[in-house]
C-alpha cells in the first residue's frame, strides 16, 4: 500500500532543507515542474557525475574481459524536425486522452490512467474472471487501434466498436461504478472511497470489486452506463482522441508552419543522429558505446507524483553499438551492469527489483527488454527507473531512410584481415567489383545492433532521497534519546561530504576550525557551522545527509589535560561512532571512506 504519511514527510524536509522547490513557487507554481534547491542541485548532480565517471570515463570491463569504448554527447534540445519523423515521434508520441465538458471542470485525463471501479451484486468465479479477462484484452487492443485513425475516424470507429460490442454473457450490471485516476487497477480499487450511502448500496459488493480500464469501460456504456469524469462527477466526456506529448516551439521571427520545431522528447535521437560523426571522429571500433546527460521535455498530461512524472526531466543515456550475433550478451552484460550499479550506491533492499519485460510489452523492433524498478512509498506497485532495451538496428535504419545517409559500419580490421587470410593462402586478388561486393555486405558493412540503458537523473534523485529518509533515536548533548530524522545517503553521493563544528567560539577553536574548513573545501563540498549546541549541529547535518561530522575541541588546541592533542572529533552519521583523528590526516580519512 503507498504510504502517503511517509511522502508527506520527504516533501515536507526536502523544501525545509533545500533539497525540491515547486518552480515559480511565489507565482502558485506550474504543473510539472520543479527547481533543485542548493542541497538538490548537489544530490542530483554527484548521481549525474557518478553516472558519468562509472559509465563513460571508466566503464567497468566487458563480458569478453577487454575495456570498453565510451564517449560522450552533448546534443541540441532542438533539432531538424525530421528527426522526429523519421523516429516515429511526430506520428506517434501520443497518448489516447480523455476531455471533461463541464464548464468548470475541463478535466484532461489520459486514457491509461483513468479506471471505472465496479461493484457487481454476485462475485465472479475463477473461470468467469478469466473469461472476463480475455475479452478485456481484446477491448484494449480495438480502442487503441481505433484511436489512432484520427480524430474523425477514430470518433466514427470508436461508435462502432460500441456498437459491435457483444456483452461478456456473465457480465452483470453493477451496482455502482466509480471513476478514478490511478496507475494500476490494483491502485484504482485502494483509492476509491464509498460514502455511507454507497456502502449501504454495495453491501457485500464493497469487498471484491473490479477495475475496468477506461478503454474497455468506454465500449461497455450499454452494461456499465455512462463514465463519469474522476474530476467532477459528471458523465460530460468527449469522444477520446490522441494528444501528442512533444512541447512545439518555433525557430525564425515568423511563426509559419516551416518554422516549427519541438523539444526533445527524450536524448536518444541526438546520439543516432551523431553516430555516423562519432565513428569518423573518435577511431571508435565495434562495440563501443555513446553517453548523454540531459534535459528532455513532454507534455504530460497528468504530471503527478512529486518529481517521478514531470514535463520537464533529465535523462543519463547509452547507445551501445554492437554486432547483432552479439548483442545478447551485450544486451545481458548491460542489463546486469546497470542494476548492480545502483545496488552498490544504496538502493540494494527489496524495494529495488530488476523485471523482464513480457513479449505483449516490448516494442515491435526489440528483442529483449528489462525494467530496472523501484517501490516508491506514493505507489502500491513498483515503477520504472531505468529501462535497458535491446533496439535492433531499428533507430539507424530509420535514420538512414528518411535522411538519405548511408550509417552503415564498415569493419576495416576484419576486411583487412580477409584480404590477408587470402593472400596468405596464394588466392588471386580480387577484383574492383568483386571488393565492391564482398566488402559491401555483412559481415564486413551493416548496420550495428543497438543496446540502450536509459536511465532517469530525476527518478533516480527521488529513489535516492527516498531511500536515505529515516527516522531514528539517538542521545542528544545531554545523553537522553531523541528522536532524530537522518537522511543516509551513499557517501559518495552526500550533498555535503563533512561538516567542521568548532566545539566552543572560544580558546581558538573556531581559528582552527575555519582553516581546516577551508583546506577541506577544496577537495569537497563541506559546511561550516558554530551556531548552537553541539547535539543541535549534529541534528542539522543528520537531516541533510552529511556522513561525517568533524568537532575542533580541547584535544586539538592542547588544552590543559589533554591525552590526544593535535587530534579532532570525527563522528560518523549512520553508527554515531567517534574516531579520533590527528588534524593533518583529516582530507585523507575522509577521502579514503568517500571514495573517488
Amino acid at each position: 500500500m503507498a504510504d502517503t504519511a511517509f511522502m508527506e514527510k520527504l516533501v515536507a524536509l526536502c523544501k525545509r532543507r533545500g533539497f525540491i522547490f515547486q518552480s515559480s513557487e511565489i507565482y502558485g507554481g506550474i504543473g510539472g515542474f520543479w527547481d533543485y534547491g542548493p542541497l538538490g542541485v548537489e544530490l542530483k548532480r554527484n548521481i549525474k557525475n557518478r553516472w558519468w565517471q562509472d559509465m563513460i570515463v571508466n566503464p567497468p570491463a566487458g563480458p569478453d574481459g577487454r575495456e570498453l569504448e565510451m564517449v560522450g554527447l552533448d546534443c541540441s534540445i532542438i533539432m531538424n524536425p525530421q528527426v522526429w519523423v523519421a523516429s516515429g515521434h511526430a506520428g506517434g508520441f501520443a497518448d489516447p486522452m480523455v476531455a471533461c465538458k463541464t464548464e468548470n471542470c475541463n478535466a484532461l485525463i489520459r486514457a491509461d490512467q483513468f479506471f471505472c471501479v465496479a461493484y457487481f451484486p454476485v462475485p465472479m468465479t475463477g473461470t468467469e474472471l478469466d473469461e472476463l479477462s480475455t475479452v478485456l484484452d481484446g477491448l484494449i487492443r480495438k480502442f487503441k487501434q481505433a484511436i489512432s485513425a484520427g480524430v474523425e475516424n477514430g470518433e466514427s470507429e470508436l461508435e462502432k466498436l460500441i456498437t459491435e460490442f457483444s456483452a461478456f454473457s456473465k457480465l452483470q450490471t453493477p451496482l455502482l461504478v466509480k471513476s478514478v485516476i490511478a496507475s494500476s487497477e490494483i491502485e484504482a480499487i485502494a483509492s476509491v472511497t464509498l460514502t455511507k450511502l454507497e456502502r449501504k448500496l454495495v453491501g457485500e459488493s464493497s469487498k471484491s470489486p473490479l477495475a475496468f480500464p477506461f478503454s474497455a469501460a468506454y465500449q461497455m456504456r450499454n452494461t456499465f452506463g455512462p463514465v463519469c469524469c474522476p474530476r467532477c462527477g459528471l458523465a460530460s466526456l468527449a469522444t477520446p482522441r490522441q494528444f501528442n506529448l512533444m512541447f512545439e516551439s518555433n525557430t525564425g521571427a515568423v511563426r509559419t508552419e516551416s518554422s516549427r520545431v519541438y523539444l526533445r522528447p527524450e536524448t536518444a535521437q541526438g546520439i543516432f543522429c551523431n553516430y555516423k560523426n562519432v565513428l569518423d571522429t573518435s577511431r571508435v571500433k565495434i562495440p563501443f558505446g555513446i553517453g548523454q546527460v540531459g534535459k528532455a521535455f513532454r507534455n504530460e498530461i497528468n504530471p503527478r507524483n512529486y518529481t517521478f512524472r514531470s514535463r520537464e526531466f533529465e535523462q543519463m543515456e547509452i547507445e551501445f553499438f554492437c554486432r547483432d550475433e552479439d548483442s545478447m550478451m551485450w544486451y545481458e552484460f548491460w542489463r546486469n551492469t546497470r542494476f548492480k550499479w545502483y545496488t552498490d550506491l544504496g538502493l540494494a533492499g527489496s524495494k529495488l527489483r530488476l523485471r523482464d519485460q513480457t513479449k505483449d510489452e516490448l516494442a515491435h523492433y526489440s528483442r529483449a527488454c528489462a525494467d530496472i524498478e523501484y517501490l516508491f512509498p506514493f505507489a502500491d506497485d513498483f515503477q520504472e527507473l531505468e529501462g535497458v532495451a535491446h533496439r535492433g538496428c531499428f533507430d539507424l535504419t530509420q535514420h538512414a531512410k528518411h535522411s538519405g545517409k548511408d550509417l552503415n559500419y564498415f569493419d576495416e580490421e576484419g576486411w583487412a584481415k580477409f584480404l590477408a587470410e587470402r593472400k596468405a593462402k596464394g588466392e588471386p586478388e580480387l577484383t574492383k567489383d568483386q571488393k565492391a561486393e564482398i566488402g559491401g555486405k555483412a559481415p564486413y558493412r551493416f548496420l550495428p545492433t543497438v543496446i540502450e540503458p536509459s536511465a532517469g537523473a530525476d527518478r533516480g534523485t527521488l529513489a535516492f532521497l527516498c531511500e536515505a529518509y529515516h527516522e531514528d533515536t539517538a542521545p542528544d548533548e545531554k545523553g537522553v534519546a531523541q528522536t532524530r530524522v537522518v537522511m543516509r545517503f551513499h557517501p559518495k553521493l552526500a550533498p555535503v561530504k563533512a561538516a567542521v563544528f568548532p566545539l566552543v567560539n572560544k580558546e581558538g577553536m573556531p581559528e582552527t576550525a575555519d582553516k581546516l574548513y577551508k583546506e577541506l573545501k577544496r577537495e569537497m563540498v563541506v559546511q561550516y557551522d558554530d551556531g548552537g549546541a553541539i547535539g543541535r549541529r549534529y541534528r542539522r547535518q543528520d537531516e541533510i545527509g552529511t556522513p561525517f561530522c568533524i568537532t575542533i575541541d580541547g584535544e586539538t588546541i592542547g588544552a590543559a589535560g589533554a591525552t590526544n592533542p593535535g587530534t579532532v572529533t570525527i563522528r560518523e552519521r549512520d553508527s554515531l561512532q567517534q574516531h579520533r583523528v590527528a588534524i593533518g590526516s583529516v582530507k585523507a580519512w575522509l577521502k579514503e571512506r568517500i571514495g573517488d
